[in-house]
């Protein structure tokens, strides 16, 4: 089982491949395939030939080849791409947590970069990039025409070191440019303090190697302060993923032992698997297990789980466990709706390619691809109810996204993209910068009048019903905190033949 957990990982990919991804490393394996076929080979070929031939200038042949493989990666979905030895390499380092660069996660659109979130406190949040912008220059190259690989080499670099941006902002006339200065993006993953006597906030911006570690000390001084603590927020707002054995351990914290955390399936047979709240999932190091001294009552402690549009990949298996569970009320907004599983295939000594092999499921066997989880309690971003969340990017807003599996109508609803980008730069204008965990985050305050049986203000009218149409209670009622039994095995089960239970 140990080998399980050590080819299975969930990143955040800052600036090499978009939105966290989950990812298992493995060299390439000799697989039973199809024939290949031979008569496209042949053009590729051809097309090979003619450019060493007759194109204006010699090109090499690593490069044709290189650009080949991730032109044609590439093309099956915004999170498979091609790594070569430096993205690779990046790739390896940033499951540490930390990386050179700027601090943004993107994607490509109409052959830009676009900026999907920026991470909190990089180079690049303090500079003034936003969600939403288009890059359309790096110093003076154009981005048009470059692959996602190339933009993201030209961003890498040297800490210290400078870089020019040019951004295109809708509803913005002129073009926006910015001098970024490379940095070491290391982010301390997790807070935490007692909010009033008896409640604690805890706040997990990634999921990297050490959150596991850092989440238990700071529960353990956090009890230490106060043992008495009668009420609990889990802040995963704004959180884009991470290692999935890290999400495995923090879910484990708060769940009885050995049930399902999440489980997957694709294609092959490694891909069908049933992750659970047991420690061979979410440490393989000798000595005693890190939630072995954990306070008793962090099993059963009444808690609320705070998400929104940024909350992706491993925020999504947390707050969905938790859910199906009824472990806790997730309160906030819609999230992103990054439910796939991408294997990193080591294709050389220092290459390889990262591509989509798996969805990912929730205990009950609901599918987050394209869809996310749907809060218990929507509850908007400022008392003002302004809808900001709605109006942002999310996975089914990217190009070529993968589909939904047990939900047809998923990332299949039509959304004036241009129309809902104006809204959100003029509502953006009008928001003061989110302080977590302070007396002025109103999302905080909604979660703890909800733990101490006060009215919580809920989303307007049009989102309220949104969510009664899934089926969630949006009222401030009977949700409750207790741990139910789990739900039995079927449901893994029911994976194995692709057809997982809702």
């Amino acid at each position: 089982m140990g080998n399980k957990l050590k080819n299975l990982g969930l990143i955040t990919l800052g600036l090499v491949a978009g939105v966290a991804a989950s990812l298992q490393f493995s060299a390439m394996a000799q697989k039973n395939v199809a024939p290949l076929p031979i008569e496209e080979l042949r053009q590729l070929a051809d097309v090979f030939g003619l450019i060493k031939s007759d194109y204006v200038e010699p090109v090499d042949d690593s490069k044709l080849i290189s650009e080949a493989i991730s032109g044609m990666v590439s093309s099956l979905d915004p999170h498979s791409v091609y790594l070569d030895k430096k993205a690779f390499k990046e790739l390896q380092e940033s499951t540490q947590g930390k990386f050179v660069g700027l601090g943004i996660e993107v994607g490509m659109e109409d052959g830009y970069v676009k900026i999907i979130s920026p991470i909190e406190d990089s180079p690049a949040d303090k500079a003034g990039v936003k969600a939403g912008d288009l890059i359309t220059k790096l110093d003076s190259l154009p981005v048009k025409g470059m692959s996602l690989d190339e933009a993201v080499k030209h961003m890498r670099g040297e800490p210290n070191t400078k870089i020019t941006i040019t951004i295109a902002r809708k509803n913005v006339d002129k073009p926006i440019v910015l001098t970024i200065t490379r940095d070491l993006i290391k982010t301390q993953s997790v807070k935490g303090k007692i909010i009033e006597p008896g409640y604690a906030w805890l706040r997990v911006s990634q999921f990297q190697e050490p959150s596991l570690d850092d989440l238990v000390k700071k529960i353990n001084a956090l009890y230490a302060q106060d043992p008495h603590i009668k009420g609990l927020v889990l802040d995963l707002r704004n959180n884009p993923g991470g290692l999935v054995p890290s999400a495995i351990g923090i879910s484990a914290i708060f769940l009885p032992k050995d049930v399902t955390v999440v489980t997957t399936n694709g294609q092959i047979p490694e891909s069908k698997a049933n992750y659970t709240a047991s420690r061979e999932y979410y440490s393989t190091r000798s000595g005693p297990d890190p939630l072995a001294k954990l306070p008793e009552g962090i099993k059963s402690v009444p808690m609320v789980v705070l998400v929104n549009t940024g909350s992706a990949s491993a925020s999504e298996i947390v707050s969905g466990a938790l859910q199906d569970y009824h472990r806790a009320t997730i309160l906030g907004t819609q999230t992103f709706g990054k439910g796939s599983v991408q294997t990193i295939r080591q294709i050389s000594a220092d290459t390889g390619v990262k591509i989509t092999t798996a969805r990912y499921y929730t205990p009950s066997g609901r599918s987050i691809q394209a869809k996310g989880i749907t809060p218990d309690l929507n509850v908007e971003e400022t008392a003002e109810n302004d809808g900001i969340n709605s109006l942002r990017l999310r996975e089914a807003d990217l190009q070529k996204h993968l589909n939904n599996d047990t939900d047809a109508k998923a990332g299949t609803e039509k959304r004036d993209e241009a129309e809902d980008e104006k809204r959100a730069i003029e509502l953006e204008k009008t928001l003061k910068p989110l302080e977590y965990g302070s007396a002025t985050d109103f999302q905080l305050m909604q979660a703890l009048n909800h733990l101490k049986g006060l009215p919580v203000q809920l989303a307007k009218p049009a989102d309220k019903a949104d969510s009664k149409e899934d089926g969630k209670d949006d009222t401030n009622g009977d949700k409750k905190s207790e741990v139910p039994s789990a739900p039995s095995a079927p449901a893994a089960q029911d994976l194995k033949s692709n057809k997982p239970k809702k």
